[in-house]
């Protein structure tokens, strides 16, 4: 029997890939998440607050439940990405990526694990030969890492086609809130000229040969729009925003047919 396709191969494929973003930690989470069949979970140490320990045992539960962890870390800092792969991670995102020796140094942690320091540095530059015994153990060690920009901001598209040259990078994840703001153009995601940044960033990364998703938790026919342009990898919504909407919509049937009108979004009442 052959093995199953990790989502490293699905992405090298082309394949389109599903998941979400998931913020809570209780412990029937992980196996109800499994009912989707999503390909992966975001999990996300920058805005949330998830600690060490409950990240490790997030990533574990669903490694185990064949869903791949995909983890943002707070910063673009090497020795934080090795962290959260030692703790479980297979995909590690970076954010606001704006040069190209910020992707090096995150290659490095996923895909060069436990080397580090100069030569780290001296492999990734070409400035020193790797062994081939080296070069076979880090392979196996780190085989089905995936490495992922976070691209959000105007000096990253600047520089786009140079930032995504970089070997070893698989994925792009654009962070549509801040680049939005970049743009100046605050949570304008329907401004043509926010519109036109989104397909130029995907259209340059699909160009690359790298596989690339946008981050909604607003409709699904946004993911869909994206979709049409060249986006493969679904990063939809996230756990608390899908209970709210949900339990508004199934609330607001129920008050209406009862007389009790349906509730706004700022949470007051509207009678109907």
């Amino acid at each position: 029997m052959e093995s199953p396709l990790t989502l490293l191969d699905k992405l090298k494929s082309g394949r389109n890939v599903y998941g979400t973003c998931i913020t809570s930690t209780g412990p029937m989470w992980p196996a109800t998440i499994k009912k989707t069949g999503v390909d992966f979970v975001f999990l996300d140490t920058e805005h949330v607050p998830l600690g060490r320990p409950e990240l490790a045992v997030l990533c574990q539960q669903f490694r185990h439940l064949g869903i791949t962890p995909i983890v943002r870390i707070p910063c673009p800092d090497p020795f934080l990405a090795c962290q959260v792969i030692d703790g479980g991670a297979i995909g590690v995102v970076a954010p606001y990526l704006e040069s190209v020796s910020q992707i090096q140094e995150l290659v490095g942690a996923t895909k060069y694990r436990p080397l580090k320091g100069k030569v780290l540095d001296g492999y990734l530059t070409g400035k020193i030969e790797m062994p081939e015994h080296i070069k076979k153990y880090v392979d196996k060690h780190n085989a089905g890492n995936i490495c992922i920009a976070n691209i959000e901001s105007v000096p990253a598209m600047d520089k786009l086609d140079e930032l995504l040259s970089a070997p070893g990078l698989d994925a792009v994840f654009i962070g549509p809130h801040d680049l939005s703001v970049s743009l100046g153009l605050p949570e304008q995601y329907d401004h043509p000229d926010f519109e036109k940044a989104v397909t130029y960033i995907i259209k340059t990364t699909r160009a690359k040969g790298l596989s690339i998703g946008i981050h909604f938790s607003l409709e699904p026919e946004r993911q869909i729009q994206w979709m049409k342009v060249g986006a493969n990898i679904v990063v939809h919504s996230f756990d608390i925003a899908l209970f709210t909407q949900r339990l508004n919509e199934d609330l607001n049937k129920i008050r209406t047919a009862a007389g009790d009108g349906i509730l706004k979004k700022d949470g007051s009442a509207m009678i109907v």
